[in-house]
């Protein structure tokens, strides 16, 4: 029997089934290429219970996370966020000198820094080494392990339990969230504040972005069933926003269920669109799958379509989601119809994208070969990416993105 990760109930209903793919953030070197890529399931099925959207965990973490290649400040604009978010938090929250803000799975100190540099004490709690140690090369002080009820009672019995918890973008990537939600009300001071970053279901549904599924996201949230995944563990949401990162994302802004802390404004809002999209009932989640299948049909057709004129396509970001889509339709080095693709994380330049096996570049690399259309797979980046490659429109080139259809752009 299949059972939620958050209640536990049986899962049987399907969401969207996305057949059987690599690894997302897998990404090969030259010497693998001639070698088979270990392939997984990836399928999405919803809760009847308390509607978490999830997909099995049919990998190790220590598989996926040991060893990541995603580095959070190679996206300036991520960075920025990250700023905005620590002034915003340090005001509203009373941070100080006395204070410890602690992110679970704070990446290469991309976040914490701005902390670190108000003078507030901080400690990162990484899984991946190669992370934490670009983190503690900047002065980010980082245990690399991973985040849970034991690591949790572990600190607190050293001393640092935490006036402000952060965990932006790891609730998805979490196998166990029992006990990670555990660890985070162990880990938390009786007045103290958890802040959670979410890519929204909501979000997710509406505009077909399917391809943010894959092995390394493990769950899909609604503020409706992250509710109750905190209340399981004697948590209460007290505060939601909505925000535009990653497609649109929620902050979660928890509490000790006993603090007296009054409920914001956001929640009232976010609670009403879930319901009015069937978000709060089963049946609001069928009807995804045949517009997955519209996608991929829209993308197939246009990189078809531009190899049959002649026009060449290189794509950007050598992103996870990117390789879901890439993927999911079947596109590979050898059809084609994409020449490569760029990505300005030098972790990944010169290996190979998972599947699809396109060799990763320098951005450079566009100016030299002067492509047709650059195909942007980050979408949730596309103003960023535009603004870093417009010199395409010098020579007459066009941008693209592929959810929840195929869009050109100049």
């Amino acid at each position: 029997m299949l059972a939620c990760r958050s209640c536990g109930a049986e899962l049987q209903r399907t969401f969207v089934d996305l057949g059987t793919t690599p690894l997302a953030n897998s990404y090969l070197e030259a010497s693998q290429l001639d070698g088979p890529e270990p392939r997984y399931p990836l399928h999405a099925r919803v809760c009847e219970s308390c509607l978490l959207v999830q997909v099995e965990d049919v990998v190790p973490p220590e598989e996926i996370f040991s060893d990541y290649a995603y580095a959070s400040s190679y996206s300036a604009s991520w960075v920025e966020h990250a700023r905005r978010f620590a002034h915003h938090a340090i005001e509203r929250f009373g941070l100080g000198p006395s204070s410890l803000v602690v992110e679970v799975a704070s990446n290469d100190g991309y976040l914490l820094q701005h902390f670190r540099d108000e003078g507030i004490p901080i400690l990162g709690v990484e899984p991946a080494a190669n992370l934490a140690a670009v983190a503690v090369e900047a002065g980010i002080p980082t245990e690399v392990r991973f985040f849970g009820a034991e690591t949790a009672a572990d600190l607190v019995a050293r001393g640092q339990q935490a006036d402000l918890v952060v965990g932006n973008n790891v609730l998805a990537h979490v196998p166990d969230l029992n006990d990670f939600v555990s660890g985070i009300a162990t880990l938390l001071g009786p007045d103290g504040v958890v802040s959670i970053e979410v890519p929204h279901l909501l979000r997710l549904i509406e505009d077909v972005q399917f391809d943010t599924i894959y092995h390394e996201h493990f769950s899909y949230f609604s503020l409706y069933a992250a509710e109750r995944a905190f209340e399981r563990h004697g948590l209460r949401i007290f505060d939601v926003e909505q925000l535009p990162t990653h497609g649109g994302s929620l902050r979660l802004s928890g509490c000790h269920a006993a603090h007296s802390r009054h409920d914001g404004s956001g929640l009232e809002g976010v609670r009403k669109a879930e319901h009015d999209a069937g978000l709060d009932c089963i049946d609001g989640y069928d009807g995804f799958a045949p517009r997955v299948e519209h996608c991929r049909r829209s993308v197939l057709q246009f990189l078809e379509g531009a190899r049959a004129e002649g026009k060449r396509v290189v794509a950007y970001g050598a992103a996870a989601k990117g390789n879901t889509l890439l993927n999911f339709c079947g596109v590979t080095a050898d059809a084609g119809v994409i020449d490569y693709v760029v990505d300005r994380s030098p972790h990944k330049q010169g290996r190979f994208l998972p599947g699809s096996r396109l060799p990763i570049e320098d951005p450079s690399r566009v100016a030299e070969t002067k492509p047709d259309y650059l195909l942007i797979l980050p979408w949730n980046l596309r103003e960023e990416i535009v603004g870093q490659m417009k010199q395409i429109t010098t020579w007459g080139g066009r941008f693209a993105t592929p959810v929840p259809e195929v869009r050109v752009f100049s």
